[in-house]
This record gives structure tokens, sequence and C-alpha cells, in this order.
């Protein structure tokens, strides 16, 4: 069986990934700083040749050369780096996706949507792009930092030292004021995507706040969440506003020392004027690579807060370790072959896991099961499926009846006992292999934007016009889309817009059929329908359990009086089996369920 993964996503292996192109970024940075420290040297030549008649020639050419590699180790600087920040939000956004769509169920319900879509999104790209540039940035600045301050010593210590001096009292202002920085960016994301999960959950029901009169409260809401991000962002703004004026301060304060002291030193000879233009110009060359550390050290800060909300995303348990290795590992030859390895054991498996045709299609043995610790949902439960035929699980609410889909499924594991599908306990079945057994068909039915062609080949891409022509036609579709001017390639808008709730099912049902499973489960698919289309539906659930075992929830018991047998559940536990005429007959619980629905003389008929 395979053990859930807990790990988190590694940014430093996605990072790793990448070295080879962020080297190559920061080694033409470098280069490029280090013709950048050439100029105001070869500058300072420049100025004692036409001050001792010499040839200028050679020291222009120079100089042009300078300006030229400078410019152009620039641009393949910001290119490569760039580039890499990219790749690293591509890496970033692939892996989080993967994880989050192979993530366990109960820990992906407790998630906000609206702030899983700001991490995956916003977040991503700052976390990435900011440390891939800000680090370069860091390593670029601290190079010119220090060339500048060895040649302004070999130039003139003391002016040296007290332009550090001046520097030095900005500079621990600008750290205090980047700490500030990665505060106010972790509550300004929070606060951003607190405003996603506003915005979604209201897009998600518009029809209900429309039909509420609720749209000046929810707008409203909307508006209260967006200026708490838009104060928490002025913030962020505020304190990186000040970064560049405290090292500005520093800066102005060094200057007027510099020219005044260098200029009386120059009248009395112990500088030259060729030494006092290439320190003030050192003097700006430290200036500006100081400040853009800085600046570089408040994105790190800033990247940091994204870097922390992507990171614990990513530590959401998955459901399946070797899928989450497939998707995380490197790209190196031992990870190809690892993988390659892997997936010779899961064909090997599921070759192994062929269905048994004389075991049941689903068995429950002494089945425990509760959420969170919390009082038992299911208690003992025990009953098994035949391969074929319809069988209906009917309770009262909280019965238990939807947590064993959920267990069925795997979505959830059970406390104690043993669930088989096919004769084979779902533990140690691999997840693929399980849900390639098992066809869900959830209460809403929900459907994906694209076309129906597309919605109804999503869980069996392959399918030939011959399969999809059976399903359509099992699930009582073919006509309808056969009238469509555009059949299968019409288009439906978010969740299935455009057909109707029967229709919406039907296509669900067909979208299971085509998966040719050895179970379907159906989650109260008849709850909301008319009774037009709750009549053609239980046509459907006929035809599909003609073809495999079908187990349907249903609170209407018109649907499931076909059934071949009914599994009546109380209180997490099994209560009665049998069909709707011996339930009538011998179980309280269903003739109670059933008289809320029928008239006494329709219930008992």
């Amino acid at each position: 069986m395979n053990a859930p993964v807990s790990t988190s996503m590694n940014m430093r292996e996605i990072v790793a990934r990448h070295r080879a192109l962020l080297i190559a970024g920061i080694g033409m940075g470098l280069v490029g700083a280090a013709a950048t420290l050439a100029q105001p040297w070869m500058l300072g030549r420049l100025i004692e040749a036409v001050a001792l008649d010499e040839a200028i020639a050679w020291p222009i050419t120079l100089i042009a050369l300078f300006f030229v590699a400078d410019a152009a180790l620039n641009a393949g600087h910001a290119y490569a780096i760039g580039r890499a920040g990219e790749n690293i939000v591509f890496d970033t956004r692939r892996i989080l996706g993967g994880r989050l769509l192979r993530s366990q169920i109960p820990h992906f319900s407790r998630l906000e949507h609206g702030d899983v879509f700001a991490r995956t999104i916003s977040d991503t790209s700052i976390a990435c792009l900011v440390i891939a540039q800000a680090l370069a940035q860091v390593v670029t600045s601290v190079f010119m930092l220090i060339g500048s301050v060895v040649l302004m010593a070999r130039l003139d210590w003391k002016l040296l030292l007290t332009t550090l001096g001046c520097l030095g009292l900005a500079s621990g202002a600008a750290l205090l004021l980047a700490r500030q920085v990665r505060i106010a960016a972790l509550r300004n994301r929070e606060n951003v995507g607190a405003y996603g999960s506003g915005l979604q959950r209201v897009l998600g029901a518009i029809t209900t706040v429309k039909a509420s009169r609720a749209e000046e409260r929810e707008t409203e809401e909307l508006a209260r969440l967006a200026d708490r991000a838009r104060r928490s962002g002025i913030r962020v703004t505020a304190f990186n506003s000040l970064l560049t004026p405290a090292m500005n301060v520093g800066t102005q304060l060094s200057l007027a020392v510099v020219i005044s002291w260098g200029m009386a030193r120059v009248a009395t000879g112990s500088l030259s004027p060729a030494d006092l233009t290439s320190f003030v110009m050192y003097l700006f060359y430290l200036v500006s690579p100081l400040v853009m550390l800085f600046m570089s050290i408040g994105q790190i800060q800033q990247g940091r807060a994204a870097i922390q909300r992507v990171t614990e995303l990513g530590t959401i348990p998955q459901e399946e370790s070797e899928e989450s290795e497939e998707s995380e590992g490197s790209h190196g030859p031992k990870a190809k072959a690892q993988v390659k390895a892997q997936v010779q054991v899961k064909v090997k498996a599921q070759a192994q896991g062929e269905p048994d045709e004389t075991a049941p299609a689903v068995a429950f043995d002494g089945v425990s099961f509760s959420y969170h610790g919390d009082a038992p949902v299911l208690r003992d439960v025990s009953f098994s499926l035949p391969r074929r035929g319809l069988t209906a699980i009917v309770g009262p609410s909280g019965a238990g009846k939807t947590t064993t889909f959920q267990l069925i499924e795997r979505f959830q594991r059970p406390d104690a006992g043993t669930v088989r599908v096919a004769g084979q306990d779902i533990a140690e079945l691999p997840l693929a292999r399980l849900r390639s057994l098992v066809g869900y068909v959830e209460q809403d039915a929900p459907l994906l934007r694209g076309t129906i062609g597309q919605n109804l080949t999503y869980a069996n891409p392959g399918a030939d016009a011959a399969d999809i022509a059976r399903a359509l036609r099992l699930a009582s579709l073919d006509e309808f889309v056969a009238e469509l001017p555009e059949g299968l390639d019409t288009e439906l808008g978010e969740r299935g817009a455009g057909l109707s709730g029967g229709q919406r099912q039907r296509l669900a049902i067909a979208r299971t059929l085509l998966q040719r499973p050895e179970v379907i489960l159906l989650d109260e698919v008849t709850a909301h329908l008319d009774s037009d289309t709750e009549a053609a539906l239980r046509d459907a659930m006929a035809e599909a359990a003609n073809e495999c075992a079908v187990l349907a929830i249903a609170h209407r018991l018109s649907t499931i009086r076909q059934a071949d047998r009914i599994i009546v559940l109380e209180e997490g536990r099994v209560r009665a089996i049998g069909t709707h005429q011996e339930l009538i007959g011998s179980d309280e619980v269903y003739r109670r369920l059933a008289s809320q629905q029928f008239s006494a003389e329709d219930a008992l008929a």
C-alpha cells in the first residue's frame, strides 16, 4: 500500500534545476560590473594623460570598449536572469498544480480556494521572479561595492573612511526598513488571498446572490476586503519608498563632504585632480549598487513572504507517493530511470489486479469510519453488491450514505475493516487502477467549460466513435446530441451552462459509462429533477445496471423502487437489506421514509 505523501515542495531543488542559467547570468553581471569599475580608473588616467600632454587615443579606445562591453554584458545578464526566473515560475506552478490535483480530499476541502488561486498565480510569480532577479542583483551589487571600496582605498583611504561613515548611518536605517517591508508584504499577500476567496465565494453562487437581492451587501463586503488589501499594499509601498531616500541622504552627505574636503586637498597638492575625479565617480558607483542592494533586500523580503505562502500550500498531503515523485523529481538520468521503474511496477500491479468475475462488485467488511476523530459516521458496516444490477442506499440524513462513496473512491480511508472492489482490497490497489474500476457521478454533476465531446471523453480521451455512440445511447442522450447543430462540438459554459439539469446528469453518466467501470456510484442524481427528466434518468440508470453494478443514493423513493435491492442505513449501521416490497413490510425506518413521499396506498403498492 502506498503511504500518503506529506513532504513539502522543495523550492531549492526547483531553483537548482536552472542553476546553469542563473550562474551564466550572474557571471555576465559580474564581468559587466568589472567593466563598469574600470571606467572611472581609465577616466582618471585619461585626465592625467591630458594634463601631461600625452597621447589620449589609447585611453579613449579602452574607455569606449569598456562602455560597449558593459552594455552588452548587462543585457545578457538581464536576459539570462529573466529567463531563469520565468523557468522557475513555470516549474513551481507545474509542480504545485500537480500537488493540488493529487492532494488528499480531506485536506484540500479545508483550503479557501480563492486563496489557493492567489498563492498559485500571483505568489509564485512574486516569489520566483523576485528571488531569481533580486538574488542576482545582490551578488553583482556586493561585487560592485567591494570593488569600489578597494579602488577608492587605493586612491585615498581617508576620503573612503569619511564616505563609509556617512553611508553607514543610512544603511542601518535601510536595514530596519527592509525588515518592515517583509512583515507588511506578508500581511498584504494574506489580504489579497482573502479578497480572492471572497470573490470566488460570491461568483460561485452568483444566481443565489441575485435571487436574494444581496448584490449591494456582497459588493460592500468585497470592497471591504479590497480595501484591506489596498491599505496593506500602501504600507508595503510606504516602507519601500523610504529605502531610496534613506540612502540618498547618506549619498548627498558623503558627496558634500568628499567634494569640499577633496577640493581643499587638491588646492594644497595632497590629492591630484585625476584621483579626486575618479574617487567621486566611484562614490556614485558605490551608492548605486548600495541602493540596489537594499532595494533587492526589500524585494527579497517580499519574495520570502510569497515563498512562505507557496511552501505552505506545497505541504498539502498527497494521495500517492509514486505520482508525486514522477511530478516533482528532477529531469536527470537517475530520476528518469526511477520514474520508468515506478511505471513498470504500476503496470505490473494493474495487470495482476484484473477484476475477479466471481467476486462481488463492492464489498464492505466490518468498516468503521469517523471524520477527524469525531463520533463514528459508519459503525461496523458490512454488505456486498452483485456484479450487475441496481442497488440503492437510503436512510435519514447523516446516516453515512455519502461517506460510503467517499470510502469506495478512497477519498477517505476506513478506521477499521476492509473495502473491496471486484474482489480486491482497495487499500492495495494503485489509485489509478481503483478509479478506473469505479465511476462516480456527483449530485450536482459538475461539467467543465468546453464542448460536450470534451466533457464526454474526459475520463477516456482515447474513446472511439463506437464507444461514444454506445455511451450516449445508454444515457439516452443520442437523439439530443444528434439534433444539436454542432453536435459533440457544442460549447458549454461554466459547470455545463447550456444544458438542463437532467441533461447534465445524463452527460455525467455517459462520461462514466465511457470508461467502462465495474461499479458506478450515483450520488442523489435525481434529487432536483422534474418528473419527466427523472423518468429519463431512471431509464439511463437501468441501462447502466445491465452493464455493471450501480450503487445509487436517492431520497426520491420513486427512483429506487426499481432497484434490485435496497440497503437501509441508520446512524452509521446497516439496518436492513431487501427489495422495496420486502422492506415496506419488514423495516420501520424504510416504511417511514416511504410514507413521507407517498400516500399510504402508493407507498404500500
